[in-house]
């Protein structure tokens, strides 16, 4: 909304899909620490079990998932059905302040019955919609199959998160994720994209890692992000189901936490906005020593806000957001403000 010459932007929630569909690769240990990560951030987070497994629901300490009365099962069901749900009915909060919606057996069943279901491909969207006021990031953890539970992450979503181990098998699954994003974001949702490919339980003490590794940025790197930063195999990490809690709050000091914090993390550490129009767009911003500074621009992630046909610099009310045209800044050059 335009002002007084100023904008107003509201912030938005964005979700994230974790996918891919190769198992045993680390979506849920990524869902479950991403999430966490963000909270620390002072993010209000949500995540989603989509694994009728409950994987995540168990790794959060939550081990009896099958004795649970309300899953994700249960909500996809009513929303087929036309039912209510109640604000908040069976969102489970953790110690280490995210929110989940569980999953267990159920959701196999339910993946059945969407098959008949009147836009079967957004229904879990449905859902979604109207817990978004209440969180600042959604995170969605997928089963690993092309199934129509992951169609509906995907539908959902604004954007994919793939992590991938180096092993031949990974890297082999990949082409068939992006063909199944590309047909999604052509028949269903077009505003889909793909934030980067995460490699897992990456050992770099083996040439076949380290091959692989290589392998998988020379062949993707140049049509997706591929992180810098690996995720290095640990059995710290492979405690962490177990014992109900991130990785932070087992090994905050380990190289794991590290590794999830230097990259991953600092990506989505990001506001997300949008004007009333509805288009938004994802920001670096950095605020140091009072001075807001934009480090950064990336073009490929950016809706560029166009008044009349003409992009310009629209500095907000508080400094707290500054929209600029990508063409107008590249990427080495650095701009900063002094904060009122």
């Amino acid at each position: 909304m335009l002002f007084g010459g100023v904008f107003h932007i509201i912030e938005k929630c964005k979700v994230i899909a974790i996918a891919n569909q190769k198992g045993g690769v680390g979506k849920t240990t990524t869902c479950a620490n991403l999430g966490i990560g963000l909270a620390q951030e002072g993010k209000r987070v949500l995540l989603v079990d989509s694994d009728p497994q409950g994987s995540l629901s168990i790794s959060l300490g939550f081990t009896e998932p099958d004795k649970l009365p309300f899953t994700l099962a249960t909500a996809m069901s009513r929303v087929v059905e036309d039912q209510e749900i109640s604000p908040g009915e069976g969102i489970l909060h953790h110690a280490e302040n995210v929110d989940l919606v569980p999953a267990n057996i159920e959701l196999a069943g339910m993946e059945v019955s969407l098959i008949n279901a009147m836009s079967r491909e957004k229904i879990l969207k449905q859902y979604l919609e109207p817990l978004k006021r209440d969180y600042d990031y959604i995170l969605v953890d997928c089963m690993p199959s092309p199934g129509m539970l992951t169609i509906n992450a995907l539908a959902a979503a604004d954007s994919v998160l793939v992590p991938a181990q180096p092993q031949f098998l990974s890297a082999k699954g990949l082409e068939q994720l992006l063909q199944t994003v590309n047909k999604v974001r052509r028949q269903i949702n077009r505003n889909l994209r793909i934030d980067g490919i995460l490699l897992t339980m990456a050992d770099n003490r083996t040439n076949y890692s380290k091959e692989v590794g290589a392998l998988l940025r020379s062949t993707y790197g140049s049509k997706v992000k591929v992180f810098d930063t690996e995720i290095p195999r640990s059995v710290r990490a492979a405690e962490i189901s177990a014992e109900g809690k991130s990785i932070y709050a087992h090994d905050p000091y380990g190289k794991v936490s590290e590794a999830y914090d230097a990259e991953p993390i600092y990506h989505f550490r990001i506001d997300n906005y949008h004007d009333d129009c509805g288009e938004y767009r994802s920001e670096r911003l950095f605020r140091e020593n009072g001075t807001l500074l934009y480090s950064r621009i990336e073009e490929q992630h950016t809706t560029l806000l166009n008044i009349e046909r003409r992009t310009e610099l629209w500095m907000l009310e508080n400094l707290k957001f500054v929209v600029i045209s990508a063409a107008e800044v590249r990427d080495s050059d650095c701009l900063q403000l002094q904060s009122g």
